[in-house]
């Protein structure tokens, strides 16, 4: 007697679990891009929240943080940001970073434009969160070059320290370098340590959303120009480094690191 309500119903009840399939399927689909944007996202204002909250909160609370624990915390952030979603997006939280990658050709250019809209965007949110928490100006939290030196000095000192720090992430994203879960602790370390010796002349950003975001919502923009010209010269520099000591990239395995899992685009079946 219900028979005819089931078959009236059938059409129905199939093309609403279709529907519900396919979502499914777009949302599992590893090509969706929104999945990295969100990553680099997430990861940068993880990043920002740290780098420059230690210098919010030590002007909110004198004598509380130290410059050691100021510049060794984001180096630490960084690690655990990179095992937790280095396989969803490669994990760069920085604009040098992206375009080194990319001039490798380990990441499409495709996706250079988006990956730094949303590390600029990721770090403006941390910027903004840490200013209504803490209740400082966000400028407490940027980099700027240090009173007593120029912002040549300084500008030579981003672009050093974003030699090393992005030869680092080449080597360790490249062939039998590619050493997965210790190459977060490999760039994390090399944070700490260029922050321990490089910050007191330029803040050791090294990262030019880092300081886009504080300056934005600090509304000082003070030598701004270092923090980008800087990184984006010791990038360049560390991929001619890295051409030297193992040739060109575009490999499977340097793809897989700028890249993530994600369906990632390989230039070229070898390593490199």
């Amino acid at each position: 007697m219900s028979e005819p309500k089931q078959v009236a119903m059938g059409p129905v009840v199939q093309r609403y679990e279709r529907e519900y399939l396919e979502i499914l399927r777009n949302f599992e689909d590893p090509r969706q891009e929104w999945r990295r944007l969100f990553s680099e996202l997430y990861g940068t204002f993880l990043l920002v929240i740290v780098a420059a909250g230690g210098g919010m909160m030590s002007q909110a609370f004198p004598n509380t943080i130290s410059r050691t624990a100021a510049v060794v915390a984001p180096g630490l952030m960084v690690m655990g940001i990179i095992m937790f979603m280095g396989k969803v997006s490669g994990a760069h939280l920085n604009p040098a970073v992206s375009i080194a990658f990319w001039l490798r050709g380990d990441f499409p250019s495709w996706r250079v434009p988006g990956y730094i809209v949303v590390q600029l965007l990721g770090a403006t949110l941390a910027a903004l969160f840490l200013r209504q928490v803490v209740n400082v100006s966000a400028k407490y939290g940027s980099n700027y070059p240090a009173h007593s030196y120029s912002t040549g000095a300084a500008f030579w000192m981003e672009a050093l320290l974003t030699l090393g720090l992005v030869s680092v992430i080449l080597s360790t994203a490249s062939g039998a370098q590619n050493i997965g879960i210790f190459g977060a602790i490999g760039v994390g370390a090399y944070i700490a340590l260029a922050g321990l010796w490089g910050s007191p002349i330029s803040g050791a950003s090294m990262n030019p959303a880092r300081t886009f975001g504080p300056d934005l919502v600090g509304g000082d923009w003070t030598g701004y120009w270092v923090y980008v010209a800087g990184p984006l010269a010791g990038a360049i520099v560390a991929l001619g480094i890295a051409y030297v000591l193992r040739g060109p990239g575009g490999g499977r395995s340097g793809s897989l690191a700028a890249q993530g899992d994600l369906a990632p685009e390989v230039k070229h079946s070898e390593d490199a």
